[in-house]
């Protein structure tokens, strides 16, 4: 429901393909910790499936007696390779102003180590009131819930999953790894092409007409 004085305006964004286009660094990354390793790691289709958390991906390629020494060097060499080729994604620093001109909160809720997550906002120039990273489905949504967060913007069916956990409205941006029907399917409340049609939709909402 929309924001009362009562109820001041609280926005959760993800991350990755939702605020940035993290996938040529996150490729970068991948490729340098293959080369270093030895081991083969198919970075392009990586990719293609980010949102999940980094050690489910890391799994998928390192026996288990190496992962958890492959995802601290993945998160060394993600600061020297990641954020030079990161770029905003359409809209994305306007839907973060349009927040703050309705009076609002913009809290960033990722699954991406916390760290890195905060350096990646630094570098894109986004300011975010409150960020908290390591989190994935149901954990985001016992974030959104604990920052007050009515509204949660996500590009994967697990931000949905966080923000129906919340009791917050999902909106679903159809930039990463799925597309506008897998999202409303899974329980998104509205989908939007990409960000650019974000403030629009907010003040919508905050006027109080229909989430579609």
């Amino acid at each position: 429901m929309p924001a009362t004085s009562d109820v001041p305006l609280t926005v959760g964004f993800d991350l990755d393909m939702t605020l940035l286009d993290t996938r040529p660094g996150i490729r970068a990354t991948y490729l340098e910790l293959s080369a270093e390793t030895g081991v083969y790691i198919d970075a392009d289709l990586v990719v293609t499936r980010l949102g999940p958390p980094l050690l489910d991906e890391i799994r998928n390629w390192f026996p288990a007696e190496r992962v958890a020494v492959a995802v601290d060097r993945y998160r060394e060499l993600y600061r020297d390779h990641a954020f030079a080729p990161t770029v905003a994604l359409p809209g994305a620093h306007a839907a973060v102003d349009a927040v703050r001109a309705h009076g609002g909160r913009v809290v960033v809720i990722t699954g991406k180590y916390e760290p890195n997550a905060r350096l990646h906002l630094e570098h894109a120039g986004m300011h975010a009131d409150a960020l908290v990273g390591d989190l994935w489905a149901e954990t985001k949504g016992v974030a959104l819930r604990e920052h007050g967060a009515t509204v949660y913007v996500g590009d994967h069916l697990g931000d949905i999953v966080g923000a129906k956990h919340a009791d917050a409205l999902a909106v679903g941006v159809a930039t990463g790894p799925y597309g506008a029907g897998e999202l409303l399917a899974a329980g998104a409340d509205v989908v939007l092409a990409d960000l650019t049609g974000f403030p629009d939709w907010l003040a919508g909402h905050l006027a109080g007409r229909p989430v579609g």
